[in-house]
């Protein structure tokens, strides 16, 4: 018999590993509304059972989860998602900002783009944190030192000559 949190990860992915869309087209809305009663309640804490989550937000158990797998980044302290069962009790807090954050990382329009985070987050502060994690994950490469550039090190030499150690 799998867990809840592998039938999660076997119903939300396809076979190939990518996201199974037609799942996601149905549960993707069921997500929204729980996310809509949280920020329109200002809620940061969940405390309840797998279980009661599940019935409160019309899920299956395996989707009440998840839901807590795809928060599980943004929460204070740690959460056991991969054993969680129906009446494992989840008692749970976050930060709202990071919770933003990982929905822009997520690229989770759905969620970061509800209305109800102006309440939370003034749109300023949402356009910031946006803006700072997409730019977390820029790479910078800098640019590739030639065998007869000058030498990074600032010793005047050339780079094959120096710190490219050609002797």
């Amino acid at each position: 018999m799998s867990s809840l949190y592998e039938e999660w990860i076997q119903t939300s992915r396809g076979s190939n590993g990518l996201p199974a869309q037609k799942y996601w087209k149905a549960y993707a809305p069921r997500e929204q509304k729980i996310y809509e009663s949280m920020l329109t309640t200002k809620t940061n804490t969940i405390k309840t059972t797998i279980a009661d989550f599940t019935k409160e937000h019309e899920l299956q158990m395996f989707e009440a989860v998840g839901f807590f797998d795809g928060i599980a980044d943004a929460l204070n302290g740690e959460l056991d998602v991969e054993n969680l069962n129906a009446d494992s009790v989840v008692d749970v807090s976050f930060e709202f900002e990071n919770l933003f954050r990982k929905m822009v990382e997520y690229k989770a329009k759905h969620l970061f783009l509800l209305p109800a985070w102006n309440d939370i987050i003034e749109p300023e502060r949402q356009k910031e944190l946006m803006k700072e994690q997409q730019q977390s994950g820029t790479v910078v490469k800098d640019k590739k030192v030639n065998r007869n550039d000058p030498c990074p090190c600032a010793s005047g030499k050339k780079y094959k000559k120096c710190c490219g150690f050609d002797d």
